[in-house]
Parts: C-alpha cells; structure tokens; sequence
C-alpha cells in the first residue's frame, strides 16, 4: 500500500498537495475505504496520534477514490464503454500487447487507451502512432493510477466513438491493487522473464484479477521458463481468473484472449443497451 512507498502519507512529497498528474493528449487529474473517522478515532484511543492520524488519511484517500471509481463506471456504462485496467510491473509488455489489439482488431473493436507513467509521454505516443487514441498521464512520484486521473483523462477522448477502453496502469505490482477506476475487468500481465514465484509475492494484485496474461511466450526457452510451475502459482494467486498464455510480437494465443475479450465486451454491451 502506498503508505509504504510514500506516495499517500500525509507530509510525503508525493501526497495530494503533490499528487496533481500531468495529463498529455499524446492533462491534471487524481486518489477504496470508508469514512469512519469517528469509529476510528475511538478504536486507536491510546495509539500515538501519528499512527492515528494514518490510518484516517488513508481511510480518506481510499473512500473518496470509492466514490469516484462508482461514478466513473457509471459513466462508462452511458456511453456503452467496456473498461480494461491493465496491471503489471514495468516491462511486462502492456503497450505492445495494445499496439497488437489495435493492429488485429481493427474493424472488430474501436480502442482508446489512457496511459500512466511517472514520466515522459513515450507510450502516448507510440499508441497514436499505431493508430489508437491515447491520452498520457505523468503521475510525478504517485506510483498508480486512482479514479479522480482517470476521471479527468478520459474527457480529452471521444468516448461516444469507441467501444474498448484500456487503461495502461503504472508499472507496479502493490499500490494500483488497492485503486478501483471505475473499470470492468482487471487484467494482470505476467511476463516469462519475471520468474515464476511473481503471483506468489505479489498475491493480491493477482488475487483480484479477471484475466493474468502470460506474455512474452516467444522467450521462454531463453529464460528457461518454467511454464507449470508459473502456472500453477497463477492458479493459487488467482483461482478464479481467465489464465492466457501470449505473445504479442509472435501473435501466439492472441487470438484466444480476442476471443475472451470479444465474447466480455459484446455480453457488456448486450446488458447495458
């Protein structure tokens, strides 16, 4: 959680009076709790007040993020939006898998992409030059992305034209588990270089998934990959999640994830007409 890194504790660099983000179109937006200030209160009597003090804060950030996250999913659904969240530590592969989705499913889905990085707009702009609309977020010191940034991103996108939204979170394993954006599925790429004990140390952010992607198929004789035992953690990380195995660069088993991911967006839209 962030109050470990320092990008949610009160007086970090990184806290709210910090914690605008730059959003690019190629903008400034923002922070799952609830508010039991009073309950709280009475439950830590005797604790030091820093301690207490943290503890409400982060109650704070999350619940208002809640509260954020519902009207963003409401919106969502009005415009007829299937919702990704895209988690991974850095280099899993999350924007070369949405430059393949773009490439192969161009006629099938209408993708736009909200993208979140520390730094620099380079994903943006590699996704506008695949074709995809995209808008960056530059999240400074936050290492995730929370509902308010996205709130605020997908106004500079023509939503009513698109069919897939894909929100490209900050490459990060722990703090974007606890930030519900408002989306439908949350998909968690794993890539064969990571090691095969990653959902075992990193349990809840692969505990929540919908879908774990196994990326990178194509270099798992060079890294000695070892695809049962992987598969077998996945499976006790994230008993109830679709498991997939691909490639991007390749193309392998990509068309088993379009398949999954047709059959979710069209039941969506079906529901929601």
């Amino acid at each position: 959680m962030c109050e470990h890194c320092g990008c949610g504790v009160p007086g970090a660099a990184s806290d709210h009076g910090a914690h605008h983000a730059h959003v690019h179109d190629h903008n400034h937006a923002h922070a799952h709790g609830h508010d039991h200030d009073r309950d709280e209160a009475h439950a830590h009597q005797g604790q030091p007040e820093a301690e207490r003090r943290t503890v409400l804060v982060r109650e704070g950030i999350l619940a208002k993020n809640d509260r954020i996250a519902e009207r963003n999913r409401g919106y969502f659904e009005a415009k007829g939006l299937f919702v990704l969240n895209l988690l991974s530590s850095p280099g899993s592969g999350k924007t070369t898998l949405i430059e393949r989705m773009a490439a192969d499913l161009k006629g099938r889905l209408r993708i736009g992409v909200v993208v979140g990085d520390l730094a620099t707009d380079n994903d943006a702009r590699r996704l506008e030059a695949a074709g995809v609309p995209a808008v960056q977020v530059t999240t400074g010191t936050v290492c995730h992305l929370d509902a308010e940034m996205v709130a605020g991103a997908v106004t500079r996108l023509p939503l009513g034209d698109l069919d897939l939204l894909i929100i490209e979170n900050v490459g990060n394993l722990v703090c974007p588990a606890a930030f519900d954006l408002g989306e439908n599925w949350r998909v968690v790429l794993m890539s064969v270089t990571e090691g095969e004990d990653k959902p075992l140390k990193y349990p809840t952010i692969f505990r929540d998934a919908t879908a774990v992607l196994l990326t990178k198929t194509d270099l798992a004789a060079a890294a000695g990959f070892a695809r049962e035992t992987a598969l077998h953690n996945i499976r006790r990380a994230a008993p109830a999640a679709r498991v997939l195995e691909v490639s991007a660069r390749t193309g392998q088993g990509m068309q088993a994830w379009y398949e999954t991911l047709q059959a979710a967006q069209a039941a969506h839209a079906a529901a929601h007409r």
